[in-house]
Order: structure tokens, then C-alpha cells, then sequence
């Protein structure tokens, strides 16, 4: 007993450091959100915060769940990822293309290219295959800044890789991608934010709470739109740009994911959220490969 008792200690005091740790960094941006909800909406804001405990209480059992269990896996598969793309080294720019270049400028660029690996990352999370992970994010119905917390472990598999492998391709310098990391996750609080913010003329460049809303409204329209996290100008370019002014539609998806967190979590887990997806794909690469059908 003693001795499962020393291997277990470990065990407690990661789990309590992480827990830790995503407690102070979540601390800051519920004091800038909390503020903003109050001169935004005055004496209403205590009545917002009575309607959103129920879907707050989920992302806060996700968010734990990720930092004690996720997020020391997803660092050592980067540090593995990063040493594998190192090794070959044939398929990456070289670092030095960013040597002698403004600090400010490399990091510019570095968010500017991450939000165009995240566009694209994103409209594969809204295909039949990566949906039931994605749409976990998508159902919380009383979206808040804290919403950005409710991810699927597979969802933050795909960001994670498919994101930083563009970026280290490039070539960009360490400092660049944590900078990158950093500036897409806090601005994704903001856009997450029960806001109504559409940002004027500046929402031709950057993505407003408004616009981001609208991609988590439970409209046919909506689904397959503004999926940029920082700048507007991809959905622009690329043609999925909505934003008719402030968002009143509602939230969430339809799917029944079962009670609370532990639903969540098991809902991508289900055989038969994939049956379709997996015949199609099997018909694609049979008629690719000129067999029968």
C-alpha cells in the first residue's frame, strides 16, 4: 500500500499544479471579461450570469479535464513533432529566412500565416469526418468568452498539428509561435465573448465577437461560414464571410450529446457518427483507383 501510495504522489501534485495553472490563466481573462459584461450590459449582466452557470460549469470540467490529462501529451507529441520536422529538414524553410528581420514583423507574420492554417483547419473540422469533434465546441448554447474552453481532445489534436506543422514548415523561429499560440488564444476569448461588437469598418480586416457568433448560430446560413480566428480577410477572400450585424440567433447544435461534460467527451467516441463518412471515403479511393464501386 505504501508503495502504490509513493507512485501515486506524483501523480497528485502534476494534477494539482496543472489544475493550478489553468486556474491563474483563467483568472485574467475572467476579470477583463467580467468588466466588459458589466459596462456592456449593466445591471442585466447578473442576470446573464444566472443563464449561463449550467453550460460555464461544462466548459470548466472540459478546460480541467484537458489541462490535468491533454496538455502534457500535446506538449511532448509538439516537442516530438518539432524534433521529426528538424530531422527532415529537406521539407522546412530554414530559420535563417527570418534572421535580421523586426521581432514585430516575424510575430506579424507568424499570426497572419497560423490564421491562414487555422482557416483552412477549421473548414476540415466542418467535414463529415472531424465534425463530431468539432461540434462538441459548437454546443455550448449560451456561448461565453469560456466557451473557447470547450474543445474535444481530437479537436485539439488537429489545431495542434496541423496548425504549428504550417508554421514550422516556414520556417518560423520559436519565439514566433509562442506568440502566435498566445495572440490566437486570447484574441479567441474576445471573439468568444457575449459581445455584440461588430467592429465597423475594422471588421473588413479583423474577425468581431458579432461575426464569430454567427458561426456558432443554429442557422442552415451560418454553418459554413467565418471561420478565421484573428483576420476577417480569409473568410473575405475565400468567400465565407457573414455578417449581418449583431448576432440574436441561437446557439448550439442539435446533435444530443448526453448529460454534461462526460457527454461531451464520449460523443465523438460513437461508431456511428462515422459510418457515413467511412463509406465515403472508401468510394473516393476505390473510384480513384478505378475499381468497382
Amino acid at each position: 500500500m505504501d508503495v502504490m501510495l509513493d507512485s501515486l504522489a506524483p501523480l497528485v501534485v502534476d494534477a494539482s499544479a496543472a489544475l493550478s495553472h489553468a486556474f491563474w490563466g483563467l483568472l485574467t481573462p475572467a476579470a477583463v471579461f467580467g468588466s466588459l459584461a458589466a459596462l456592456v450590459k449593466g445591471r442585466r449582466v447578473f442576470a446573464g450570469i444566472w443563464q449561463v452557470l449550467s453550460e460555464t460549469r461544462v466548459n470548466l470540467l472540459i478546460a480541467c479535464f484537458n489541462a490535468v490529462l491533454m496538455a502534457p501529451l500535446f506538449s511532448l507529441l509538439f516537442v516530438w513533432m518539432n524534433a521529426r520536422l528538424q530531422d527532415n529538414a529537406l521539407y522546412r524553410l530554414s530559420s535563417s529566412v527570418w534572421d535580421g528581420m523586426p521581432i514585430a514583423l516575424v510575430v506579424l507574420a507568424a499570426i497572419f500565416a497560423g490564421d491562414f492554417a487555422g482557416y483552412w483547419r477549421h473548414r476540415l473540422e466542418h467535414t463529415r469526418l472531424l465534425w463530431p469533434a468539432h461540434a462538441v465546441h459548437h454546443s455550448d448554447t449560451r456561448m461565453t468568452w469560456l466557451t473557447l474552453e470547450r474543445f474535444h481532445p481530437i479537436n485539439s489534436f488537429t489545431t495542434l498539428m496541423l496548425d504549428n506543422t504550417f508554421l514550422l514548415l516556414l520556417g518560423f523561429p520559436p519565439y514566433a509561435l509562442v506568440a502566435n499560440n498566445l495572440v490566437r488564444h486570447y484574441y479567441g476569448y474576445l471573439i468568444h465573448a457575449d459581445l455584440p461588437w461588430t467592429y465597423g469598418k475594422l471588421g473588413a480586416v479583423l474577425v468581431s465577437p458579432a461575426m464569430h457568433r454567427w458561426h456558432h448560430a443554429d442557422d442552415a446560413d451560418a454553418f459554413n461560414t467565418n471561420y478565421a480566428t484573428v483576420f476577417s480577410v480569409f473568410d473575405r477572400w475565400f468567400g465565407t464571410l457573414r455578417v449581418p450585424g449583431p448576432c440574436l440567433a441561437a446557439l448550439g447544435v442539435k446533435a444530443d450529446m448526453g448529460p454534461g461534460a462526460v457527454g461531451q467527451l464520449t460523443y465523438p467516441l460513437r461508431p456511428s457518427l462515422y459510418r457515413h463518412s467511412a463509406g465515403q471515403i472508401i468510394r473516393r479511393v476505390r473510384r480513384a483507383c478505378k475499381l468497382p464501386v
